[in-house]
């Protein structure tokens, strides 16, 4: 197959290592156009959205009447989960069920900003720790495929405690971080080809059964039908995402933070935890020669708090240095309690072609209808 010929998008930085992209005639590319046209002209920058915001925050107290908690929040430490619980704290006077996953992973200066948030708050912190040696043997089994999309032991375990957290709890809101600000432009699907949907059960239990060497016993599972239809439409909790409906950019989330809390960011997006941070900021650009960053950076130009010359400037760099690389790539390696050579060896490796089962197409048959009715706001091509 003849390999195409390089392109750059005209108005932000996401480029032809999305072997999907499609550039119009002015060499602009869909999620460009996609955003003027579905995102920005009901989002308005998350102007002109009080009324709503206050109504919907009205409906979270008054339902949660009663009751020790009125809506869940899960506390990654990351950027978008801490702003969000200030807001609904300090700002909004909600009482959340705060809950933080302990996969193992955690890097000291996220468990420090989540100690100042919450002690500074008045929140207690329910942390589920993780199993180690499930995990463990896990995030080895997701090496062993060859996939690129290495995070889904932690990610598909926070989308299924959520699930157990709601209906334990009987809360009907969950409180979910994302923000068309700083997270508009979702990772190209081309550089997830052959994992499922996070949320997958499907999926993530085929892997397992391939590739893990010991049983996973204590792991908490969810699946699409209970995700996305019994939680939602039978029990009625709703996932909101509030951020879109105040005025909030990047640097503003930061400043805040610092001024209110001490809060130290983390240089990119997802650095506050080191799995994802080595996977982002080594493994996926050295390995497939994709940038995470160029969707990061991409969400921040089309939403006007950065320039396109800036952003290209940023990626002139690589994500880290060759020193942190190297100390990364050796914490990694001994955690995972395989050798350097072992962990290269996976690097090194062919890329994926075998077949998971998974719920892929009623996943994508749900985004496809959320878009529809306005309900998905972030551009996933």
């Amino acid at each position: 197959m003849e390999k195409r010929k390089y392109q750059i998008c005209k108005c932000c930085v996401m480029d032809t290592s999305d072997e999907d992209i499609v550039f119009d005639e002015n060499g602009v590319c869909m999620r460009c156009n996609e955003y003027k046209k579905r995102i920005l002209p009901t989002w308005n920058y998350g102007n002109g959205h009080e009324a709503e915001l206050n109504v919907l925050i009205k409906e979270i107290k008054e339902k949660g009447k009663g009751k020790k908690y009125d809506c869940i929040l899960g506390l990654s430490g990351g950027l978008d989960s801490s702003y969000m619980l200030h807001l609904a704290v300090k700002e909004w006077g909600l009482r959340p069920f705060v809950f933080h996953i302990d996969a193992g992973w955690n890097l000291p200066v996220a468990e420090k900003n989540i100690k100042r948030l919450t002690d500074k708050l008045g929140v207690k912190l329910h942390i589920k720790k993780m199993n180690w040696d499930e995990m463990r043997e896990m995030q080895l089994a997701w090496f062993r495929t060859g996939l690129e999309m290495l995070d889904a032991p932690q990610d598909h375990a926070f989308i299924a405690l959520i699930d157990e957290y709601s209906r334990k709890l009987g809360v009907k809101y969950i409180l979910n971080g994302y923000n068309i600000s700083t997270e508009i432009i979702a990772d190209p699907e081309s550089w997830e080809r052959g994992s499922g949907p996070t949320g997958d059960g499907t999926y993530m239990k085929d892997v397992i059964r391939k590739h893990c060497s010991i049983p996973i016993k204590e792991y908490t599972f969810t699946n699409g039908f209970k995700h996305k239809f019994w939680i939602p439409y039978v029990l009625g909790v709703k996932t909101l995402k509030p951020l879109n409906l105040v005025p909030v950019t990047r640097q503003q989330m930061i400043d805040k933070l610092g001024e209110e809390y001490g809060y130290v960011p983390y240089g990119q997006k997802h650095f506050e935890d080191l799995i994802t941070k080595f996977l982002e900021g080594w493994w996926a650009p050295t390995r497939f020669g994709h940038d995470i960053r160029r969707a990061q950076l991409s969400s921040l130009v089309v939403t006007g708090q950065m320039t396109r010359e800036e952003a290209l400037k940023i990626l002139e760099e690589p994500p880290l240095s060759e020193e942190e690389s190297k100390e990364l790539f050796k914490e990694v390696a001994k955690r995972l309690e395989i050798s350097e050579e072992e962990l290269m060896a996976f690097h090194d490796m062919p890329e994926c072609t075998e077949k998971f089962r998974s719920q892929e197409k009623l996943y994508n048959m749900g985004i496809r209808l959320y878009e529809l009715l306005g309900i998905e706001k972030r551009i996933r091509k």
